[in-house]
């Protein structure tokens, strides 16, 4: 018998424990699927499946939903659960949520006909998300860099949601910030908030960083603009995958690469959990 006030989680990482011991203290009953290793806090029942799918109504996957297209991001299992026709079948008649959603799409025909939502593509989610994003990035760099952020300077590339957010922290601890954009209207905004501004064709022509910050999901930092840079120079990737560095140029050239994706997840899960539910909740009211 379905129970109109649970929730199934199933599979995922920290953010997904996160996100289903947030709703359970909410006074949801919630019931989590592929965290064999991990003991939930109080309102959080472990089960299987089937007993998700006889019970829950609304069904949250994890980000992304899988990798590799074949089987659930499950970090706490060892059991391999695909993603097939059978999988697919207990997810109809529900509401079901998830992050990065194409791949499942793929697996079963049955998916054209289950109310599914992408939490990944929503507006709210990606701004929220860019805080632990940031904030991640930041402690990588005072992690790896053997200055300090104060008085380094450093290149922000891009200007979108992320860069305008960490450009802002930057300069806040002290850091000489530079942010690179291609569009002039993206440059004149980079201009007014006191940013060194430089088009994207151009980053390592006039100046020389301690950090770079990548946020532009295409390869922008190839052979011929890493040679452009100075040697020791760190290069942190924040970009979506497959990422916007040439790795194997960069090693060659001595520019340390650090590939920083999912950075909510890794470093502030609970605060990931949070954005999640808050968005999904959002969803539910609209």
């Amino acid at each position: 018998m379905i129970d109109y006030n649970s929730f199934g989680v199933v599979g995922g990482d920290r953010r997904q424990i996160a996100l289903a011991e947030s709703i359970a203290s909410d006074g949801y009953t919630v019931y989590a699927f592929g965290f064999d290793t991990i003991n939930f806090q109080k309102g959080v029942i472990k089960a299987e499946l089937d007993e998700i799918a006889a019970k829950c109504e609304n069904i949250i996957l994890p980000l992304p939903v899988t990798a590799d297209g074949k089987y659930l991001n499950t970090h706490y299992s060892e059991k391999k659960t695909p993603l097939d026709d059978t999988f697919a079948e207990y997810m109809r008649n529900k509401t079901v949520f998830g992050g990065m959603m194409g791949k499942l799409f793929l697996t079963s025909e049955l998916w054209d006909g289950i109310d599914t939502y992408d939490y990944y593509t929503r507006e709210d989610f990606a701004v929220k998300n860019t805080v632990p994003t940031a904030e991640g990035a930041l402690e990588i760099a005072m992690r790896e860099y053997a200055g300090t952020i104060n008085g380094s300077n450093c290149l922000v590339a891009g200007y979108g949601r992320i860069g305008k957010v960490l450009a802002w922290m930057l300069r806040g601890i002290g850091a000489k910030v530079t942010v690179s954009a291609r569009r002039t209207s993206d440059l004149a905004w980079v201009e007014l908030f006191g940013y060194q501004a430089v088009k994207t064709d151009d980053i390592c022509d006039r100046d020389q960083y301690d950090l770079i910050f990548n946020t532009i999901p295409a390869l922008v930092f190839n052979r011929r603009m890493l040679s452009k840079a100075r040697e020791g120079t760190i290069l942190i990737d924040l970009a979506s995958a497959p990422g916007g560095v040439d790795y194997e140029a960069a090693e060659k050239l001595g520019i340390r690469v650090i590939k920083a994706l999912s950075l909510p997840g890794r470093v502030a899960p609970k605060a990931a959990g949070e954005i999640i539910k808050n968005t999904i909740y959002n969803i539910m009211e609209e």
